[in-house]
């Protein structure tokens, strides 16, 4: 579970986590600025209208829904015996629109569609400053995400200009053609792709025929930041006089150490 983030709308702070990928916004803490509070929750999800709409969008969105067990329920609301929680939707159904939280960011929470439907449902004007306020948190992340992706491509850059002067001094003949200087270049280019990718650059154009530009452009955030950092690593074994094949191995082992760090930590996504 990442980190919560909070919208303020109409004075309410209203928190935002993410699970799976996905964002899921609190209800609980939307209804903090009306009169029922959280009581609200449980007067939304008994109606039969907000039970249609959920059951339409966790047919669309849920592959493991019980639309059985969806059809028993819509045959009992709006019976005087009907009783119905978030808790008990979600374990008969095994919905995925709707989730129970304890701990520091406990409460109700429902994903961004089903979270505008309840807002809808407590006030009109209230689901429009939501919406607004959730997409200026989403472009906001956007954004960020853009500029922290731009600044590694820049260091990879930088890093590319240190490894290139460390194959010149050390690995490159003085008398030789540049085309074979270039041979020099593209192989150990291809020595940190293989090491991160585990693929060539030709591979990779091969297998992926439909994409533009090239394997690096491809890469993902946390691949640019390892990739920076096997330049570096390059350059220096390269000038301790260390066997391509033997730097191969240990930028390899770097690549795989640094990759599990940075997606087991998620802390690209939360350097915020």
């Amino acid at each position: 579970m990442a980190k919560g983030r909070v919208l303020l709308v109409k004075e309410s702070s209203i928190t935002v986590i993410s699970q799976n990928e996905t964002d899921y916004i609190s209800l609980t803490d939307m209804t903090t600025g009306f009169n029922e509070g959280s009581g609200l929750i449980g007067k939304w999800i008994t109606n039969k209208n907000t039970l249609e709409y959920l059951g339409v969008w966790e047919k669309v969105n849920n592959p493991i829904f019980n639309y059985p067990e969806f059809g028993v329920i819509g045959r009992e609301a709006g019976t005087n015996r009907f009783i119905m929680s978030v808790g008990q939707w979600v374990e008969r159904t095994k919905a995925i629109g709707l989730i129970v939280k304890a701990g520091r960011y406990g409460g109700t929470y429902a994903h961004k569609d089903i979270a505008f439907h309840f807002a809808m449902w407590l006030s009109p004007e209230f689901q429009i400053y939501l919406v607004n306020e959730f997409q200026r948190l989403k472009d906001d992340e956007n954004s960020r995400l853009k500029l922290d992706w731009n600044l590694q491509r820049t260091l990879a850059k930088i890093n590319y200009l240190i490894h290139s002067d460390a194959i010149k001094e050390n690995l490159i003949p003085q008398e030789i053609t540049k085309q074979q200087a270039n041979f020099v270049y593209a192989n150990e280019a291809d020595l940190l792709n293989v090491a991160l990718f585990g693929i060539t650059a030709k591979e990779w154009r091969y297998n992926n025929t439909d994409k533009n530009g090239n394997i690096r452009d491809d890469a993902t955030l946390e691949q640019l930041v390892v990739l920076s950092n096997l330049e570096s690593i390059n350059a220096l074994l390269i000038r301790q006089g260390l066997p391509q094949k033997e730097r191969l191995i240990q930028l390899n082992k770097v690549a795989i150490t640094q990759m599990k760090s940075l997606l087991e930590s998620n802390i690209i996504k939360t350097l915020k």
